[in-house]
């Protein structure tokens, strides 16, 4: 089963990520935590209605008790509300703010978390580029440039979802399923983190350069080029997510959120 579709229309490869199935690992707590990470990230997004609890545990692979659960853990939360009725079901929160919540898994992680986290989306996405250099056909690659085109990236989570498209449209051009797969897993960590980074316009402009720049090398099948540049946006966004940290530790405007534990596991930078 698809995820359902965004109120913008078709799914995007990273939203329908997020209602894939989780095989073995089929605890509530782990689907849980996929959708929880997809509020966070701005996947989906506030007002939008979840699969019904029966569909939601056939995606996830998982019992329909299982799924109630989950359900019941975003509610107390405050990521999700119930409404009744002919047009109800779970829909995301109005309440439940992307940024604050990146803002807080950010804090909660140290320099070294982040460094470690960035240094393995780094490997895997290099894979990726520098095999989608060797056997991309250039005019793949002119497609995802031209969709990045007619985003307005002022509009922050459109640009967010044209991005982590884009990033996946290019693994998926390493020809390389594997690959294709962890780099889906990785980009759903992320993109949280890089929300952060898209709320500061010169830094927005700066990604976008950059991720336009692993367009080109691969468009031109430059391996060589595609990796330096990959290695250029995974510096600067680490760089200035270490940055934002070290703002934001301590601030009193930072009040606990309602209904995360102590202990939650920070997004991956």
């Amino acid at each position: 089963m698809r995820g359902p579709a965004p109120r913008s229309g078709k799914p995007t490869r990273l939203h329908s990520a997020v209602f894939q199935p989780i095989g073995d690992e089929g605890r509530a707590a782990l689907v849980e935590r996929r959708i929880a990470e997809a509020i966070m990230g701005g996947v989906l997004t506030a007002g939008e209605r979840l699969p019904a609890e029966t569909e939601l545990a056939a995606a996830f692979g998982v019992a329909p008790a299982t799924a109630r659960e989950a359900l019941f853990a975003l509610r107390e939360r405050g990521l999700i509300v119930t409404r009744r009725g002919r047009n109800g079901g779970s829909f995301i929160a109005d309440s439940a703010d992307p940024v604050r919540f990146a803002t807080h898994a950010l804090v909660e992680s140290s320099r070294v978390t982040l460094r470690d986290g960035a240094q393995h989306y780094q490997a895997i996405t290099i894979a990726c580029v520098e095999l989608a250099a060797r056997r991309a056909d250039p005019s793949e690659v002119a497609m995802i440039h031209a969709r990045l085109d007619r985003v307005d990236e002022h509009d922050l989570a459109h640009w967010r979802r044209a991005s982590d498209d884009a990033v996946i449209e290019i693994a998926a051009l390493s020809q390389s399923a594997r690959l294709t797969r962890e780099q889906m897993r990785l980009q759903g960590e992320f993109s949280p983190l890089m929300a952060l980074l898209d709320t500061d316009a010169e830094a927005r402009r700066t990604s976008r350069e950059n991720l336009l720049a692993v367009l080109a090398a691969v468009g031109a099948g430059d391996p060589s080029g595609a990796t330096d540049a990959l290695r250029a946006k995974v510096r600067f966004a680490i760089d200035w997510l270490i940055a934002y940290r070290e703002r934001n530790v301590g601030q009193p405007t930072l009040t606990p959120i309602p209904g995360m534990r102590s202990g939650t596991r920070p997004t991956r930078a």
